[in-house]
């Protein structure tokens, strides 16, 4: 599933966006240094974790650590939410328990992708099925419990 190309989105769906907002205000946002400089600010009412290697990294608003690990310690026994990029979301996966996701309906062009969703190790619990308002596509905001 493919989820961006050149650190931006390939698609401009306000809906998903609006969608993102709601979901992960209040919470805790982990997110690979790229993801971060694609978006360019901290997010607002989040707390906002950056994965960096870079010791020297550091931005206003933002919490820098330096592993998954490190992330995962400072949210534990809260709701987080892991908002990429590939490498993140590849490291993520095996110690999720849950995840949303936006399935759009339509081919794009993509050099980052998101893990393959296993049907072995995930559910899909609920499927909310959209028809884009700006474009000829729909696509569905998909939630899956692991197994």
């Amino acid at each position: 599933m493919g989820i961006g190309i050149n650190n931006t989105l390939p698609w401009k769906l306000p809906e998903d966006m609006a969608h993102f907002k709601s979901t992960t205000s209040g919470h805790a946002v982990i997110m690979g240094r790229k993801t971060f400089d694609s978006i360019g600010r901290a997010l607002p009412n989040r707390r906002n974790i950056v994965i960096s290697r870079n010791s020297a990294w550091q931005h206003a608003g933002v919490e820098c650590v330096h592993s998954l690990q490190d992330a995962m310690q400072l949210v534990a026994g809260t709701e987080a939410f892991v908002i990429g990029g590939t490498q993140i979301y590849q490291q993520a996966l095996p110690l999720a328990d849950k995840l949303i996701v936006t399935e759009i309906h339509q081919r794009f062009d993509c050099d980052a992708f998101f893990p393959e969703i296993s049907k072995d190790a995930w559910v899909e619990t609920s499927r909310d099925k959209r028809q884009s308002g700006q474009h000829d596509f729909t696509y569905a905001f998909v939630t899956y419990k692991r197994v």
